[in-house]
């Protein structure tokens, strides 16, 4: 499938919105030199073709005590497509794990996991993660300082 380009209105209004999700639509028509109707008009279209997925805020993980954060390397005893069917299920289920990449190399998951404190994180490890379907070992990175942390893809207004 082939993604159509976007001019440079519709990258501007992305790149804005994904600062400011909470923006008006007089403020952001301002910002990329439309009036407010056919601003409103090009974030619904983003949104109907999937270039806008959602909108949120982003709470602080300190102030509800989940500030260690935590990557895990899986490898599963047995690469077949079972196995990987059932993991992606399962890990599914896991509200501490962030995010969850397959990837290459000598490990087949990588897991991004918040929780409160290193007891917490061997909780996770030991009475979930390694009874996830398949797993055969792990190998943790306790993470000591974060230096950046965001979910703002670049955009270029260059065309």
């Amino acid at each position: 499938m082939t993604v159509p380009k976007l001019g440079r209105i519709d990258l501007n209004i992305l790149r804005i919105l994904q600062k400011d999700g909470r923006i008006s639509y007089t403020d952001l028509a301002k910002q990329v030199g439309l009036s407010v109707t056919p601003c409103i008009e090009r974030v619904k279209r983003l949104e109907r073709e999937n270039y806008i997925l959602n909108y949120g805020a982003r709470v602080s993980a300190q102030k509800l005590n989940q500030s260690l954060v935590v990557f895990v390397q899986i490898r599963l005893n047995h690469t077949s497509q079972k196995n990987f069917e059932e993991f992606r299920r399962s890990v599914m289920d896991l509200e501490n794990v962030q995010s969850c990449f397959l990837v290459s190399g000598n490990y087949d998951y990588l897991l991004k996991a918040r929780v409160a404190d290193m007891a917490s994180y061997r909780e996770l490890l030991g009475h979930r993660i390694l009874k996830l379907p398949a797993v055969q070992e792990s190998t943790s990175y306790v993470v000591m300082e974060e230096l950046k942390d965001t979910m703002d893809l670049p955009i270029s207004l260059k065309r």
